[in-house]
Formats: C-alpha cells, structure tokens, sequence
C-alpha cells in the first residue's frame, strides 16, 4: 500500500490517500511518481501553471537496504516543456520513510512566499517571506535548521534565487549537497511561491524477521560495497575521470572543439583529494559514502581576513566548469561551482551554456551589447559574473 500526501498551496490544505494499486501495479519510486503525474497534470499545461504538479516519491526498498537513498521528482519541465525527471540523495528518502509516506504531491500556488513543513502526520504551509530574496540559499538552510525541529531526522529542500527568478534550470537543493537538477524544478519551486519544504519523520522500521533480514542486507553490501569498483566512488569519486579521459583524448574541452587540457591533472580528483577535500559524507543508509566536500578559502578585507565555504564537488561540475570553460585552476573551478550552489542554479547546464555562449561571442554569433560581459575560455572571472546575471535575470 502506499500512501499518499497531497498539498494545495492555492488552498492551504492537505489530505492524506492509501492508494493499494500503485504499489502493485507500478515499480518504484519513478513508476508510482510518473503515475501520479499523468493523473494530476493536466494535458498542455504550461510549466509554470499552479496546476503543473511536483511529485516526490520514494521507492518500497528505500531506507532499508544499502544504496537504496534516492527520491524522484516527477514534473513538467519548464526547461523542455515535457516529462522532467529527477534524482536527490541526502536524507530526502529516509525522512519521508520514517515520516510514512511513500509520495508528496503538490499543486497550486501559495498567494505569498511559503514553505512547507511536514513533521510526521502534522502538515502546514509556513510564511517564507522574510527567507524570500536571500542572497545565500546556504542562509536559508541554516535558517530552517534553527526554526524547524527534528535534527538528524529532517530533510530540507529549498531554492535560491534562481528559482525565485523562474531560472529555466534552477535545481533544488537537498540537505546541503545534493540536488534535484538539470530539469528546473528549483523554477517550479519558485512559480508556485514555495520557497522550501522540511519533511521530518519520527516512526522506526520494523521487520517481521530480523535475522533474514540482516542475512538480505550483509549478501547486497557484499556485492554492491566490496568491490574495487565501489571503492573508486569512495576514494576519490567520479572526479577520478578526469586524467584517464584525458589521456584517452576524450575530455570535453572549450565547448568541445578540443579532446584534452592542458594541465588537466590540476582539476584531476587526485589533486582535489590532496589539497581541497575537506570531508566526505554520505547519503542517509548508504555506505559507500561518494560525496566529496571541498573545502574553499576566500579573502574578504585586508590584513589577512578570510572565510572558508564547503562545497560539494564531482566530475560533471568540474568539466562544466574546468575542462569545459578552459579552466585548471581548481581553486577557480571550486569558486564557480560554489557560486551556482549560492544562487541555487544546476552546475552542469549553467557551465555548459556558458561554454557555448563563449563560443558564440568568439566566432560572431553574439556579441558583448547581448551578453553585457566578456567571456574568454580560460578567463573565470567573466563567467562568476555571468552566473549572478543568470540568477538575478
């Protein structure tokens, strides 16, 4: 049986469904999430319409067994005006277990900036205004952790500015370092005035045979965690990438009119790991732990004053933003990438675009009066510009 949560932000009402036929007739989190997406969006709806649906969902094993974290978002995508589907790790899945629920959907539009608060059966639509416009999408978590309870049982979503600007590809960020990205459901967020969600469970797993099934669990870890090809995501995660694509001649480069980089081992995962990785964490009941934090250290006035960000790093936001834009400087790279995180915008789709608007500028398609700045593949400082006039459009 699954059960359901269905929000109207338009009304500020709630009620919950059991639904038996989606659990049997449809698998996983994507099947009952794409269901319910063909029930609740109306054909030809634009995406931006209080009528377009979010639909979260979780699968039946998710938060019991190990790697089994992630939750899908089902909508219509403003960025491709079709299905938009999407993935988030963090504590999202576990959260929504533990509070009993197997899909979230949402619809309509909150008159003023909203979030939503979910503390097991208990649901309400919160004023957002004064977390509304904030610079830092970072500001906004810390915020949420402070007003919201449940500690180490909560998941937080929330969008940045990008959203609130209806950004085509602003992603939602999830616990911090994760997101729901590519498709632009941070934009979504934004249409319908949702500024955020905190989703927070209480109830315990419970199994009828807990020696079969802790047998179940040690047989997938075994397979799944000890294998030389789990421990690469482990150590230096998907970053490892860079130098062997390199050597191969297949490493994305200046919006791919070139196959390698110059200094490419500076924005390898080997260099990351030896001088920016700052800690490597985990999503919620998976083991293997993949998720690199880089840690980035920044002057802010004279006389040696400085802060330091943490923000999360992979191979995609590294060639979006690395061998993409002609970049090695990892300490760029990791600037850029941390940008997109403070503006809520998807890494990958924004380093790309702006590799082919730097094409376009250097061959004649466009000029500086349609771009308002210079961008030149290799030069970071036009593109950490460009990326707040994306989110502040």
């Amino acid at each position: 049986m699954a059960r359901i949560l269905y929000i109207n932000l338009t009304k500020r009402e709630h009620f919950f469904v059991d639904r038996h036929d989606l659990s049997e007739k449809y698998i996983g989190g994507v099947g009952v999430a794409s269901k319910l997406l063909l029930e609740e969006c109306p054909q030809g709806i634009a995406p931006f319409s209080p009528d377009n649906p979010i639909i979260l969902a979780t699968g039946p094993m998710t938060g019991m067994f190990p790697v089994i974290t992630k939750t899908v978002a089902c909508f219509k995508s403003p960025l491709t005006n079709e299905y938009g589907e999407s993935h988030a790790g963090g504590r999202l899945g576990a959260a929504m277990r533990w509070a009993g629920l197997d899909a979230i959907v949402v619809k309509g539009k909150a008159n003023r900036p909203a979030y939503i608060s979910i503390h097991d059966s208990e649901v309400k639509v919160k004023n957002a205004e004064t977390l509304w416009g904030m610079s830092s999408i970072r500001t906004v978590g810390r915020i949420l952790r402070e007003v919201e309870p449940g500690a180490g049982r909560r998941s937080i979503l929330r969008i940045g500015r990008a959203g609130e600007n209806l950004v085509r590809y602003a992603c939602v960020n999830v616990d911090t370092v994760r997101h729901f990205g590519r498709l632009g459901l941070g934009a979504v967020f934004g249409s319908k005035n949702l500024k955020a969600m905190v989703i927070e469970g209480t109830n315990d797993l419970f199994f009828k045979d807990v020696k079969k099934y802790s047998k179940v669990y040690d047989e997938i870890f075994g397979i799944v965690c000890k294998t030389k090809e789990m421990q690469k995501y482990h150590d230096l995660g998907t970053a490892s990438n860079v130098i062997p694509l390199n050597a191969m001649g297949a490493l994305p480069t200046r919006n791919f009119s070139s196959n390698t980089l110059e200094n490419a081992e500076r924005i390898s995962g080997e260099h990351f790991a030896e001088h920016y990785l700052a800690r490597k964490t985990a999503c919620v009941g998976c083991p293997v732990g993949c998720i690199h934090v880089g840690w980035l250290r920044e002057q802010f006035a004279d006389e040696h004053e400085y802060f330091t960000v943490y923000t999360p790093y992979d191979y995609e936001p590294i060639y979006a933003f690395g061998n993409n834009l002609g970049i090695s400087d990892p300490h760029e790279v990791l600037r850029l990438i941390e940008r997109c995180e403070v503006f809520g915008l998807d890494a990958i789709t924004t380093g790309v675009y702006l590799g082919w608007l730097t094409d376009a500028l250097s061959n004649g398609v466009v000029t500086t009066k349609d771009t308002g700045l210079e961008l030149k593949f290799g030069e970071s400082e036009g593109y950490y510009h460009a990326i707040e006039k994306i989110a502040e459009r």
